[in-house]
């Protein structure tokens, strides 16, 4: 009787820790990623201010900080679209895991 109550506790919490992986993964998805669009940005910048001292004109001023904002406006719109496929991935996973358990509990198959 023992064994049946522990197994069943232990079959009962199985989704729970099936969801806490599925946050973990998540989440250490999102800080990779946050830590890669950091990384780029920061190389951007010293980047862009090594190439500052080779500025002759405004014009050529003008140009750098043109480039320099579109590069990290392609940085910020990659990292979102990453974060956004994480959460997503995540979101389908906890509603699969959730149905699963639901049809489970009610006997459905």
């Amino acid at each position: 009787m023992f064994q049946d109550m522990t197994k069943h506790m232990t079959d009962s919490m199985e989704p729970f820790k099936d969801f806490v992986n599925i946050q973990t993964r998540m989440l250490e998805d999102l800080t990779r990623h946050q830590m890669d669009c950091t990384k780029a940005c920061l190389e951007a910048t010293m980047q862009q201010t090594k190439q500052l001292q080779q500025c002759k004109t405004p014009v050529d001023l003008m140009e750098l900080q043109q480039a320099y904002a579109k590069e990290l406006e392609k940085t910020l719109r990659s990292a979102n679209e990453q974060n956004m496929k994480a959460l997503s991935d995540a979101r389908e996973a906890m509603e699969k895991l959730a149905k699963g358990s639901l049809d489970k509990a009610t006997g459905k198959k």
